[in-house]
C-alpha cells in the first residue's frame, strides 16, 4: 500500500493578515516540498469538504453556527486573540475535516498505509466549545472520534509533537480513556496548560519540555514516557497532531529540533501503528511558522511515512 497525501487550493484561501505567522505562505512552501522528484509517487488526493455532523462529533451546534455566522463576506474579522478568519475561512477548515476524516476511511478500509494532511488553519487549540491559538474546528479529535463511529476502532491514540500544548485536544478527551492524548511541547509558552499533573482520567500524558532543549533530551523523552505509554494503550488508530514549529527555526518556539528529529519520530511511531493498529497511522498538520524549516521537516516527515 502507500502513503496518501490530501491538499486542497482552499487551503491558502483562508487569510490572516500581514504579519500573521499562520500565513497562506505556509501551505505553498509545504506543496513546493512535497514538489521534489523523492515524492514522484505520493499518491495524492484532493481533500473533500466536511461535513455539518462530522463537526457536531466534537463541537456543539451552537459553536458551529456562531462561527459560521462570524466570518465576514469581505476583509477579517478576530474571533479570539490571535485567531482571524476572512470570507474563506470557515470553507477551508471545514475541507481539513473532511480530509481527516477520509484520511481515517482510507487506512480503516486499507486504501493507503498512512496518510498526511497538509491544511491549514491548524487544530489542536480549538476546545469544544471554542476557536483558539489559530485553530477554528479540532480535526485530530473529530479524526478521532470518526474513527470509533464509523469504523468502530476504539482505541485511538493522538500524539502531538507541535512546540505548543494541545489544550484544545486535551479538554476534548480530559475524562475519556478510549482516547490515549500525548503531548510533547515547550513550557512555559501559550496556552500555559500541559503540566505533567494534568493526567484526565488517566488518558492524557503531558511531556513538557523547556526553552533551549534539543533532540537529544526530545528523543530520550519519547523513548521514556511516549512510547511506553503507547504501548500500554495499544492504539486501534494512531493520529499524529504533526506541528513543527519546535524546529530550532521557528519563530514561536524556543526548541531547537530538526528535521531529522521528526524524521526519528516518524519512524517510532510507524513502528508503534505497525505492532498495534494494523500500521494505520494518520497525520495532520498543524503549526510550523519558519517557512524553511517547515518545508524541511514535512519533507523528512513525509518521506519517512513512504518508506517506513
Amino acid at each position: 500500500m502507500t502513503t496518501r497525501l490530501y491538499h486542497h487550493p482552499i487551503f491558502t484561501e483562508h487569510l490572516t493578515g500581514p504579519g500573521h505567522p499562520e500565513r497562506p505562505e505556509r501551505m505553498a512552501a509545504v506543496e513546493a516540498a512535497l514538489e521534489a522528484e523523492t515524492f514522484q509517487h505520493l499518491d495524492r488526493a484532493e481533500a473533500p469538504e466536511g461535513t455539518t455532523a462530522q463537526l457536531l462529533l466534537c463541537h456543539p451546534h451552537d459553536y458551529v453556527r456562531r462561527l459560521a455566522k462570524v466570518v465576514p463576506r469581505e476583509g477579517m474579522v478576530r474571533v479570539e486573540g490571535d485567531t482571524v478568519v476572512s470570507p474563506r475561512s470557515f470553507q477551508a477548515a471545514l475541507f481539513g475535516v473532511g480530509a481527516a476524516c477520509f484520511a481515517v476511511d482510507d487506512v480503516a478500509e486499507g486504501r493507503a498505509s498512512n496518510v498526511f494532511v497538509a491544511s491549514r488553519p491548524p487544530g489542536h487549540h480549538a476546545t469544544r466549545l471554542g476557536a483558539m491559538g489559530f485553530c477554528l474546528f479540532n480535526q485530530a479529535a473529530i479524526a478521532a472520534r470518526h474513527a470509533q463511529a464509523c469504523h468502530g476502532l476504539p482505541r485511538i491514540a493522538i500524539v502531538d509533537w507541535d512546540v505548543h500544548h494541545g489544550n484544545g485536544t486535551q479538554d476534548i478527551f480530559w475524562s475519556d480513556p478510549s482516547v490515549l492524548y500525548v503531548s510533547l511541547h515547550q513550557m512555559p509558552l501559550y496556552p500555559g496548560t500541559g503540566a505533567a499533573s494534568e493526567t484526565g482520567a488517566g488518558n492524557i500524558v503531558n511531556v513538557p519540555l523547556s526553552e533551549g532543549d534539543g533532540g537529544d533530551l526530545f528523543r530520550e523523552a519519547f523513548h521514556d514516557m511516549v512510547l511506553p505509554a503507547l504501548h500500554a494503550f495499544a492504539p486501534d488508530l494512531v493520529i499524529v497532531s504533526a506541528g513543527f514549529d519546535a524546529h530550532h527555526r521557528d519563530p514561536l518556539g524556543g526548541l531547537k529540533l530538526t528535521e531529522n528529529d521528526f524524521d526519528w519520530a516518524t519512524g517510532q511511531l510507524l513502528e508503534v501503528a505497525d505492532r498495534h493498529s494494523g500500521g494505520r497511522l494518520v497525520s495532520l498538520l498543524e503549526g510550523g511558522y519558519d517557512l524553511t524549516g517547515l518545508a524541511n521537516s514535512v519533507s523528512a516527515h513525509v518521506k519517512r511515512l513512504i518508506v517506513g
